[in-house]
C-alpha cells in the first residue's frame, strides 16, 4: 500500500488564496498531461481545457462565478469542457447528434481527467478550486472561450501555490456510503454523527459566525431550483438527451 498517495488524497483541501508565484508552464503541461491518462469511455477523450491567460477574460468569468476574486488571482485557471465536437468531426457528417449517453460518456471523462490533474497537482504543492459557478451563465461563458457546438463548459479550476492552510472538510461517515451487495436506507444515527463534525467544522472555520450542519445544507441545496437555464443550454449547444 502506497501510504503516502491515499494520505495526500485525504488531505485535499479547497484553497482560495494564493501567492503571487507562477507555475512554470514545463509543469503545467505535465498536469494536463497527468490528466489525460485518465480512463475514458470507449477512447473518446471527450475533454478540452482552455487555459484562459487573458487579464479581461479571467475578470469576465470571475463575475459571472458571482465575483469569486480567486478566478483572477490564481497563476492559472483552466474551464475543463466536455467536448463531443472533435469526435464528431472524425464522422463525416455521420454523427448521430443528442445522445444523452455521449453526453454521461463526455461528462463523466471530464470528471475524471480534472480529477487527474488535482491529484498531481497537490502531489507538488499546488492548490486547487474547483469552480462549478461558471455554469450561472454557460452561454456567456460559451461565447467568452468560442465554444463550438457540442462543446459545454463543466466547471473552472484555480491552480497556484497556496496562501492559506484550511482544514480539512469532515466528510460522511465511510458506513454512510459503502454498501454491501444492496442499496440500504438512510442511517439516522450515522446522519446525525455527521452533523455534528459538520457543525463543530463551521463553527471553528468562521470562529462561531456560521452554525449550519450537513443536513441543514442539503435541505437548502435540494428544496429550490439549481440552474434550469442549464437544460435549455445545453439542447442549443447539441445536447438534446435522447
Amino acid at each position: 500500500m502506497n501510504q503516502s498517495v491515499i494520505t495526500q488524497l485525504k488531505s485535499h483541501r479547497s484553497i482560495r488564496k494564493f501567492t503571487t508565484q507562477p507555475i512554470a508552464d514545463s509543469l503545467l503541461r505535465e498536469l494536463v498531461a497527468a490528466g489525460q491518462s485518465a480512463a475514458t469511455s470507449s477512447n473518446l477523450q471527450g475533454v478540452t481545457v482552455i487555459r484562459v491567460n487573458n487579464r479581461k477574460t479571467r475578470q469576465a468569468l470571475a463575475t459571472l462565478a458571482g465575483g469569486q476574486a480567486y478566478i483572477e488571482q490564481a497563476a492559472e485557471f483552466l474551464v475543463f469542457c466536455a467536448d463531443l465536437h472533435r469526435a464528431g468531426w472524425c464522422c463525416n457528417g455521420t454523427m448521430v447528434e443528442g445522445m444523452t449517453e455521449h453526453f454521461i460518456i463526455a461528462t463523466v471523462d471530464v470528471a475524471l481527467f480534472a480529477q487527474n490533474v488535482v491529484v498531481a497537482a497537490e502531489s507538488v504543492g499546488l492548490g486547487i478550486c474547483y469552480i462549478g459557478a461558471l455554469r450561472n451563465d454557460p452561454s456567456k461563458v460559451s461565447e467568452l472561450l468560442a465554444l463550438p457546438e457540442n462543446v459545454y463548459p463543466v466547471f473552472g479550476l484555480c491552480l497556484g501555490y497556496p496562501d492559506q492552510d484550511p482544514q480539512c472538510k469532515p466528510r460522511l461517515p465511510l458506513e454512510a456510503v459503502l454498501m454491501d451487495d444492496h442499496y440500504h436506507e438512510v442511517d439516522e444515527a450515522l446522519v446525525a454523527q455527521y452533523d455534528q463534525a459538520m457543525q463543530a467544522y463551521y463553527q471553528q472555520r468562521t470562529a462561531g459566525k456560521v452554525n449550519r450542519d450537513w443536513s441543514d445544507e442539503m435541505s437548502a441545496l435540494l428544496s429550490k431550483e439549481s440552474r434550469p437555464h442549464m437544460r435549455e443550454f445545453l439542447a442549443k449547444k447539441g445536447f438534446t438527451m435522447r
